[in-house]
């Protein structure tokens, strides 16, 4: 039996190994608007959910960030170093619809020294973006294009606040995504000094951030992630 919808700002539900956040952090910015998110599975296969909504207002100013997320530390487990992680293995299958909308979909992931920090921030972040509607960009500049799992990425890198942020973006909307993340945990060390050795994973995130539009509606037809996947 599918939860009561999720209305409150920071309404959550969990089960199986899942969670989920209606996540309405910068709503305050928008002069009208509203979102719900509709759990429609969870299970240990992985979940499916689906949120609709409208914002108006500040457009450049993300409203939220309705997301699924994986349990990191249950049954035992701890939150691991990225050193130690050998893969992040995920599928997403989403679409998009809805009138002018402004918003990406993205993978979110925070690391942190401390593996029992507070998972709504984080040392570092490293966002994967799937979809891009209305030309939005991320924090930061853009470092240029890299190959990672045999797709092209544009990696922006900047600050928000005292966090480094890394976003990759994909050139064209990639609605059906599977793979392993963990490769650009690699790139970032490789490359640009991301410190895997006392950096723990402590979410993992996939969801959308709203800026404006209408009557939209994000379907997360299926969504899984596993850190170590048998391990």
């Amino acid at each position: 039996m599918a939860p009561e919808p999720l209305r409150e700002q920071f309404a959550y539900y969990g089960a199986d190994g899942y969670y989920f956040n209606n996540n309405l952090w910068g709503k305050d910015s928008a002069s009208s608007g509203s979102q719900v998110l509709y759990v429609n599975n969870a299970s240990t296969n992985g979940s499916a959910w689906h949120t609709e909504w409208s914002w108006d207002g500040a457009p450049n100013n993300v409203k939220s960030y309705p997301y699924s997320g994986r349990e990191l530390a249950n049954g035992g487990k701890k939150k691991k170093l990225i050193k130690d992680i050998g893969s992040i293995w995920t599928k997403a299958e989403w679409d998009y619809r809805g009138d002018s909308i402004r918003a990406n979909v993205a993978y979110d992931l925070f690391t942190a020294k401390d593996r029992d920090r507070d998972t709504s921030g984080g040392d570092y972040e490293l966002m994967i973006w799937l979809g891009n509607y209305g030309g939005m960009y991320p924090i930061g500049s853009s470092t240029g294009h890299v190959t990672i799992n045999g797709r092209s990425w544009e990696l922006y890198v900047g600050m928000n606040g005292d966090m480094k942020v890394f976003s990759f973006l994909a050139g064209e909307h990639v609605k059906v995504f599977e793979g392993d993340l963990r490769p650009f945990f690699g790139h970032i060390t490789e490359k640009h000094g991301f410190p895997a050795h006392e950096q723990h994973l402590t979410t993992l995130q996939f969801g959308t951030e709203p800026f404006t539009g209408s009557n939209a509606r994000f379907d997360v037809w299926y969504w899984m992630g596993e850190v170590d996947q048998g391990s």
